[in-house]
């Protein structure tokens, strides 16, 4: 399916293909568990603009909330092994709370869970990407998440709004919706008095005097409005116009009306495996490039060879991702690097001819080839 660019929120109703992402605070009791009810509500929503021919990613938080209760637990744990043990308790109650409900429009489930590593390497995000499209094409409805049972803090998301724009240029998605428990953006916190609810987003510029928070009352999310905001910017700055809404407002949201906030696209659609490098991937190490090398990464989008590396930093094994920064620190770029720390500094300064002759086959290719490689806006 080649995806369309929408530019206006009335263009969601006839939309091919969306990408919907849902918070635990719009799942969840004010004690913190799931709210089955909340849950049936906007499986309903769903179901219908499936039945309407929109084919529907479902990008779901509530693990973590979901298994509070049968670990006996108050509130979100903050150790990462805890939050990994509530995950695996609550993902399968989450899911099996989602295939019944939908079930019951005779529609399929199937659970996708990823960590940021699925999705930066080639052959792990042509492998997502696949079982994506497979299953749309199945008829399913993927319910995706992250993988917090295994990921460490070194592959993390860290927030599922980030998540569900990534899956949204993953799968080519016509827009994204982010559904809250804020029904809209506001120019300033939405229980202050007079505070103006903003109805489209064309810019940067929109957002200069907005003023923002972070995670919201009920204390189960992982983050808020400052989240929100930086996946619409993933999303409309590879051309996949964003609704932010509340899951209340979810059917009417999908339909077009005026509701939310519409953020419209700022840009045309990139590559999708180097937006997950820019935006998913941590770096695990740094390489200072020399001003010709800059100038040639920078300018004519070359690819970069040991001759133009000063120095190397960090820890890393062949096929990770490190930073090219210059002299000052300054980081231009970030890519998957040839080679481990460990052999990177017998290569430095040298050409890839040298190399070769004086290595062998296999050392007379790039540190890091462009088709591995993505410019930052720093």
């Amino acid at each position: 399916m080649t995806p369309s660019v929408l530019r206006t929120r009335a263009e969601l109703s006839t939309a091919g293909r969306v990408v919907v992402k849902v918070g635990s605070s719009s799942l969840t009791t004010p004690q913190g568990r799931i709210d089955a009810g909340r849950l049936r509500a906007l499986t309903d929503v769903l179901a219908a603009r499936r039945a309407a021919g929109t084919e529907v990613v479902l990008v779901s938080s509530g693990a973590i909330a979901a298994g509070l209760g049968p670990l006996g637990l108050v509130r979100r744990p903050r150790d990462l092994a805890t939050q990994q043990a509530a995950a695996s308790v609550g993902q399968g109650a989450l899911l099996a709370q989602y295939t019944d409900a939908f079930a019951e429009h005779g529609v399929t489930v199937g659970q996708v869970l990823l960590t940021a590593d699925d999705v930066v390497r080639r052959s792990h995000y042509r492998n997502a990407q696949r079982t994506l499209y497979r299953l749309l094409r199945l008829g399913v409805v993927p319910v995706v998440n992250e993988n917090d049972t295994v990921a460490t803090d070194e592959i993390r998301f860290g927030d599922n709004d980030r998540l569900a724009a990534l899956v949204a240029h993953l799968v080519h998605a016509d827009a994204l919706v982010l559904l809250s428990d804020v029904d809209a953006l506001y120019d300033g916190p939405p229980h202050r008095p007079g505070a103006r609810r903003i109805a489209q987003v064309d810019g940067e510029q929109d957002l200069a005097e907005v003023v923002v928070g972070r995670t919201g009352p009920a204390g189960v999310g992982t983050g808020g409005m400052v989240t929100k905001l930086e996946a619409v910017r993933i999303a409309t700055g590879s051309g996949i116009g964003t609704l932010l809404t509340s899951a209340d407002l979810a059917r009417d949201g999908l339909s077009g009306a005026d509701v939310g906030t519409w953020f419209v696209p700022t840009a045309p659609r990139t590559s999708t495996r180097l937006l997950w490098l820019a935006h998913a991937a941590t770096p695990l190490g740094r390489l200072v490039l020399d001003d010709g090398a800059v100038a040639a990464v920078v300018g004519r989008r070359a690819s970069l060879l040991p001759a133009g590396v000063l120095e190397v930093h960090g820890q890393f094994e062949a096929g990770d991702p490190v930073d090219l920064c210059d002299r000052t620190g300054h980081v231009h770029g970030r890519g998957l690097v040839n080679y481990s720390s460990q052999e990177v500094p017998s290569l430095l300064g040298r050409s890839t001819r040298e190399l070769g002759d004086r290595l062998g086959p296999g050392y007379d290719r790039e540190l890091v080839h462009r088709d591995d490689l993505v410019l930052l806006r720093t």
